[in-house]
């Protein structure tokens, strides 16, 4: 518990001290200071300090999983570009569904909502172990159904 809070209020004043840019006030750098301590205070008193409410062993994970799905981001609006230029006959809409092995509903939200950030494709429904996404193309249809994205998105769940 005290980890968790000592990184809550380190993590607090970084952010406290980037976003207010003041350094070196006489008067504003402590009130920032009392902030950072009140809202430690409050958040150990609502007993929401702890491994689930303040994720650190998420921290390298999620770097991991974020630069490989703007890689995949990247790559998809590529292929979107280029249909869009090949004219209207390139694209073809589907409907589409995939398995999702996740456990968790966040793991699920995890890979529904990374299929969404993909351009071409928009999650539509989860249901239990399945998701319905709208692809642009066949092509992009098959990249969400290859199951990378759903490994991944499985393996950053079995961190959490």
């Amino acid at each position: 518990m005290l980890k968790y809070t000592v990184s809550l209020a380190v993590i607090l004043a970084i952010i406290w001290l980037l976003f207010s840019g003041m350094w070196t006030h006489p008067i504003i750098v402590p009130l920032g200071a009392i902030s950072v301590l009140l809202t430690v205070y409050l958040a150990a008193r609502m007993k929401i300090v702890d491994r689930e409410g303040h994720p650190l062993h998420l921290l390298l994970p999620s770097l991991k999983y974020w630069a490989w799905l703007l890689v995949e981001i990247t790559k998809s609006n590529l292929v979107v570009a280029r249909h869009v230029l090949a004219g209207e006959k390139s694209i073809n809409p589907r409907m589409a569904r995939v398995k999702a092995s996740q456990k968790s509903a966040l793991g699920r939200t995890i890979f529904a909502n990374s299929i969404t950030l993909t351009p071409g494709t928009v999650t539509v429904h989860v249901r239990d172990n399945e998701i319905w996404f709208y692809a642009l193309t066949e092509e992009i249809e098959q990249g969400v159904k290859n199951g990378e994205m759903d490994r991944r998105a499985t393996e950053f769940e079995g961190d959490a």
